[in-house]
């Protein structure tokens, strides 16, 4: 397959870019069962995306699988969300699909926060149906997928749907789950930058934990 090809590519350039020192750190701080190569994140996007240019956005897709599901090492993981952030891929009919399969595998806030920039896209591509898959995540049993509904729209600013990230976090409130707690208060934080007086008013109106509320209200006057 073509797709191999690329794989290949982009394993050869990170195991040339690979620091052991910084594998074992990032290993240690990522609490991560896989090994790294040592390889920072925006290195392993450039790697993925100029690997790529050579390469048609089917092929990508089918590359991205295909590191996401024979991993060796977490950058792996890294370089397939890369590829999946390709203009050609991004608002690509099955990111939903692909996104959720990752998030349950993955597990882990740095899989879920990346992938959750695919969701505010979808949400430009087709609000209807990527609202109503977001509010179907945000009373799933999978915790990271809560997560990612609650985040979903980060940086949309003025094109956050107030309600679709009401609904999200209604729902979540009484969660104590630090990690769900936590994305209450970042999504609300994220936000107040747009609309402070929106924040406020939930706030004013809504009991959260504190955890959510001291993130929410960070840096509201």
């Amino acid at each position: 397959m073509e797709s191999d090809g690329l794989v290949r590519q982009i394993r050869d350039a990170l195991r040339a870019r690979a620091d052991p020192e910084r594998a074992v750190a990032q290993q240690a701080y990522m609490k991560s069962a896989l090994p790294f190569y040592g390889v920072r994140l925006p290195e392993v996007r450039a790697v993925a995306r100029a690997a790529a240019r050579s390469y048609d956005v089917a092929v990508a897709a089918e590359a991205a699988s295909a590191l996401w599901d024979t991993v060796t090492h977490r950058e792996e993981w890294y370089a397939a969300m890369a590829l999946r952030g390709l203009p050609g891929l991004r608002r690509a009919p099955d990111t939903l699909e692909v996104v959720t399969a990752m998030v349950r595998s993955g597990r882990w806030w740095d899989i879920t926060d990346e992938l959750s920039h695919r969701v505010a896209d979808m949400l430009d591509a087709d609000a209807v149906t990527t609202a109503r898959a977001v509010r179907a995540w945000s009373v799933d049993e999978d915790l990271w997928i809560r997560r990612l509904a609650i985040i979903s729209q980060l940086g949309r600013k003025e094109r956050t749907d107030r309600a679709l990230l009401e609904d999200a976090i209604e729902p979540n409130r009484a969660d104590a789950a630090f990690f769900v707690a936590k994305a209450i208060g970042w999504a609300l934080r994220d936000y107040a930058r747009t609309d402070p007086d929106w924040v406020r008013a939930y706030l004013d109106a809504h009991d959260l934990r504190a955890l959510s509320r001291r993130e929410a209200a960070r840096h509201l006057l």
